[in-house]
């Protein structure tokens, strides 16, 4: 499957000006923080389907994540599980958010607060938005997981790290979650 409509990942710059965060970049932040993971290089993913593909020799959760905007140029990140169904109107009214409907958001915002190209989004591109724009959701059965995999900002790499540690990133990094259940 032929992408060449994307923007190249590489040359992703954010809204503040700056270069966008690397894999080297993402996973530096973990062995900083002394967090145990290992990552998985493969062909680029662009679907939960693709990436259903991959065989991953240990254990964890997959997700499916979406980038969404509301009318009033909100941004907001919703991490569930990769098979689960998304009613964008009925996730809106069901977390009461004003701003009007969900939609998706365009590539040209993707890169700009998450330093990503679609097919890349994951929690760990919030090391990129530094500006706390975004409005983070991860799906009740994520963190009931020991591990999940996720991609750090390059769709041809998968980390896998314990969800405790993920959240304690996404902390760190002023992204605390919140929790949405179905």
């Amino acid at each position: 499957m032929a992408h060449s409509d994307r923007p190249d990942p590489e040359a992703v710059v954010l809204e503040n000006g700056n270069k966008a965060a690397t894999v080297e970049d993402v996973l530096n932040a973990l062995d900083q923080m002394g967090i145990e993971h290992e990552t998985q290089v493969h062909e680029p993913l662009f679907t939960v389907e693709q990436s259903q593909q991959v065989v991953f020799d240990k254990p964890g959760a997959h997700t499916k994540n979406l980038f969404l905007r509301n009318k009033k140029g909100r941004m907001f990140l919703m991490v569930v599980e990769q098979d689960r169904t998304v009613d964008l109107k009925g996730l809106r009214d069901k977390l009461q958010l004003t701003g009007g409907q969900f939609a998706f958001a365009s590539t040209e915002r993707l890169g700009k607060y998450l330093g990503v190209v679609p097919g890349s989004v994951s929690p760990l591109a919030l090391i990129n938005d530094h500006a706390r724009m975004v409005t983070l959701y991860i799906e009740n059965t994520l963190l009931k997981h020991e591990w999940i995999y996720l991609h750090p900002c390059r769709n041809t790499h998968s980390t896998r790290l314990r969800c405790d540690d993920l959240v304690k990133l996404l902390n760190l990094w002023e992204h605390t979650p919140n929790v949405l259940e179905f």
